[in-house]
């Protein structure tokens, strides 16, 4: 008898470890590859860095790309709004070109790579000026963000990279929180022109 119930407590417990494996593997396959590659692989400092730069490049891009051709100029100072001062703001264009500019500024100095031609202050390269141009410029400097959070290392995260006066940290997040702070200004700008923004569209409807 003692026998019997040995046996039964044992394949109930390879039966259940059977089934908690099952379910596990299960769960994870219906989150999707990301979501196993995840729980497999621990966080880096590189990795988390390319995830926030990944998630403002997203906002950013689709942002930029939600706006029409002929509205790539547009400035709230056309508007006329009474009480308003928006003179000598910036367009919307030249806030794209602005954050891919910033971009390359704030990153290049992590990777050591050289500034593009033409490009020799905040506003972007002057010569730059059809939606597909800017936009292209924008995506370049995002793929330069992933390059240089892919350098980031517990050991090399507080060194002074360069001639910056800045740590690879900083600028790393630094490039992140900026990227955020003008994709406010393009979505009011969207909005002035009757525009839901991408990111705000599924909440909308």
């Amino acid at each position: 008898m003692k026998r019997s119930l040995g046996v039964l407590v044992f394949v109930t417990l390879i039966f259940g470890a059977a089934t908690w494996s099952e379910n596990v593997t299960r769960a994870a396959a219906m989150r999707g590859p990301q979501a196993q590659a995840t729980a497999q692989t621990p966080p880096t400092i590189a990795s988390v860095l390319d995830r926030d730069i990944s998630n403002v490049e997203k906002e950013v891009v689709d942002a930029a790309e939600a706006m029409p051709e002929e509205k790539f100029n547009f400035s709230p100072e056309g508007l006329n709004i009474p009480g308003s001062d928006f003179k000598g703001v910036r367009t919307f264009a030249v806030q794209v070109k602005h954050i891919a500019a910033s971009n390359y500024f704030i990153w290049s100095p992590i990777t050591g790579d050289k500034l593009p031609d033409g490009l020799k202050d905040g506003n972007g390269p002057e010569n730059l000026k059809t939606k597909a141009e800017i936009i292209r410029f924008l995506k370049d400097s995002f793929a330069l963000g992933h390059k240089a959070a892919a350098t980031l290392t517990a050991e090399n995260i507080l060194q002074n990279q360069g001639k910056s006066k800045s740590t690879r940290i900083h600028l790393a997040t630094f490039g992140v929180a900026h990227a955020f702070d003008h994709y406010g200004q393009m979505v009011e700008y969207l909005r002035m022109n009757g525009i839901v923004p991408p990111a705000s569209r599924a909440q909308s409807e």
